[in-house]
């Protein structure tokens, strides 16, 4: 008998698509374990008769906290709630076809959350990873009309502390949405032979809304990372001021480098 993460997890990357045979190599066990898996002759979840009880706000169900605050942050950067009928929604974090590893741990924590199926949806240039629930209103009540820079946004009491006790996973989610870890090249005022930049890494979260910048700032004052803000826009015709969260401090990037690193 497979742990339930285990079985889960294979029934993730077979919603992204994947063979039974490389899920087989990547879970470590045999594809005929998969096919039985993914056939739905799986041992039964504790309330799969009445799927409202995994909701912790309407049910007496109780949310992976790890895996929340990571999908929290990609919800807050790339995600939004759509309907499919009444009553039913789906959850979408729109990841770039350029991190293919990032889609996989997206899959991985939306089922995490939730014991849904999660599938993937392609569009040009990026790929939608989705499930579908009754619930995704009730853990993430940020959604609204409208885009989210033009509405306040705010963590219920009982979001702020998983976020608070979280934080790392939290911030891991929002530079995997809207944040990057870049090399800067800065032209040295007195260059030296060889040395006419100033090379460094930084992470850069860049968001509209500056209340998610200030859950970002926050989270980054509780894991002790120095950082810097500025306003910046995207170009001439966009009047639209943009949040940039800065983290360059050698320190602080080491210690970002310990818990998010490069995409991939």
């Amino acid at each position: 008998m497979h742990a339930r993460a285990l079985v889960d997890k294979a029934l993730t990357l077979h919603g992204l698509g994947w063979t039974q045979r490389r899920i087989a190599r990547e879970c470590g066990v045999s594809q005929t374990a998969v096919s039985h898996w993914i056939n739905g002759r799986r041992r039964s979840m504790p309330g799969d008769g009445d799927r409202g009880v995994y909701c912790p706000v309407c049910g007496d169900g109780r949310l992976a906290p790890r895996a929340y605050a990571y999908l929290l942050g990609l919800y807050l950067g790339d995600g939004y709630i759509g309907a499919i009928r009444r009553g039913v929604d789906y959850l979408s974090i729109v990841c770039c076809d350029t991190w293919p590893g990032l889609m996989v741990e997206c899959a991985t924590a939306m089922a995490a959350v939730f014991p849904v199926t999660v599938f993937q949806v392609r569009r040009q240039g990026c790929t939608e990873i989705k499930a579908t629930s009754k619930h995704w209103r009730c853990v993430f009540p940020q959604h609204g009309p409208g885009k989210k820079h033009e509405r306040r946004i705010a963590l219920e009491s009982w979001q702020r502390e998983i976020v608070d006790a979280h934080p790392k996973e939290f911030l891991r989610g929002l530079i995997h949405s809207d944040g990057i870890r870049v090399v800067n090249r800065v032209r040295r005022k007195r260059p030296r032979p060889g040395a006419e930049f100033h090379v460094y890494p930084r992470y850069q979260f860049t968001n509209a809304s500056s209340d998610i910048v200030a859950l970002c700032t926050r989270a980054l004052d509780r894991v002790g990372v120095d950082w810097r803000t500025h306003v910046t826009r995207r170009d001439r015709e966009d009047l639209r001021p943009l949040h940039v969260v800065s983290v360059s401090r050698r320190e602080a990037v080491a210690a970002m480098d310990t818990f998010v690193g490069p995409k991939y």
